[in-house]
């Protein structure tokens, strides 16, 4: 999504929420096969610096590492690269929690 769509009129390029959707679906990737059955992970917080504008059409890569792992949270330092350069880095943090609980958290609300 281009930051145009996103709401910035005539800005084309690579939206920073469209970024953010990117790391997060990188460290999604990076737990996936670790959680037990009835895990899921959820994002708590992300910190990037987007710091290149993405042109569109560019491929973006996107790379994390598992910085810190405290219990169910786990940190990651994050960056991302379009064809040319490094275009932003951060860090993102998700928890390992039980779905079931979370879902009955989130039931409650809804009554």
């Amino acid at each position: 999504m281009t930051a145009h769509k996103a709401g910035n009129p005539g800005v084309e390029v690579l939206s920073t929420a469209m970024l953010v959707d990117l790391v997060e679906r990188a460290a999604l990737a990076c737990l996936e096969g670790i959680l037990a059955p009835g895990q899921i992970s959820v994002g708590t917080h992300i910190e990037l610096e987007h710091r290149r504008p993405v042109p569109v059409g560019f491929l973006v890569r996107t790379e994390v590492e598992v910085a810190l792992v405290d219990g169910p949270r786990v940190s990651f330092a994050v960056r991302a690269f379009d064809e040319s350069d490094a275009v932003a880095e951060g860090t993102h943090e998700r928890f390992i929690i039980d779905r079931e609980r979370f879902e009955a958290k989130l039931d409650e609300k809804l009554d």
